[in-house]
């Protein structure tokens, strides 16, 4: 059940913009920078990035997605069937200043899994990470180093971002987790 509406259309392009220029300011421009958005709506998440940095730059930096169910150390508390999303990564990442993409950064887990298969792609220059909401509450000593807004919730809450195929983001919603029925 949605509870808040923390962002709308607009208040999210904000961020959007806002974010995009940290990460040229950041990165001193867009020359050696490639964004890799992490499944699903991570990856959903870099392409606003790269629109915009494109609008704001005129530059078009190389995008990538990654899947990194595998990588996960709590797979299988996760789930029984993971589902496995196409990584694609249409670059080489070896020197590059690479801009980690993820809409809600929670535990760190997700984070941490996907820093391990960047690495077995090759050696980047940097890792930055970039997201749209902060939950706090991390299991790891992972942070963002762009982050669109800090939002401690309770365990019993998540974060919703509404994002559509062309990196619009529509909504961002705190939801109260659904009671089991049984």
């Amino acid at each position: 059940m949605e509870k808040t509406v923390l962002l709308d259309k607009e208040a999210a392009g904000r961020l959007v913009t806002r974010v995009a220029y940290e990460i040229i300011e950041d990165n001193k421009g867009s020359g050696n920078l490639v964004i890799i958005g992490i499944q699903s709506r991570g990856a959903l998440f870099a392409k606003a990035l790269r629109n915009k940095i494109k609008e704001l730059e005129g530059v078009e930096v190389p995008l990538g997605s990654i899947d990194i169910t595998f990588y996960r150390d709590d797979l299988t508390r996760l789930m029984d069937h993971p589902v496995v999303r196409e990584t694609d990564v249409p670059f080489t990442i070896e020197d590059k200043n690479i801009v980690l993409a993820d809409d809600i950064l929670f535990s760190g887990r997700t984070v941490n899994a996907a820093i391990k298969e960047l690495f077995d792609m090759g050696r980047p220059s940097r890792i930055r990470l970039a997201v749209i909401a902060d939950r706090g509450r991390h299991e790891l000593p992972i942070a963002a180093d762009y982050c669109g807004k800090f939002v401690p919730t309770s365990l019993n809450e998540y974060i919703d971002a509404d994002i559509t195929e062309d990196g619009v983001i529509n909504k961002v919603t705190i939801r109260e987790k659904e009671a089991d029925k049984g």
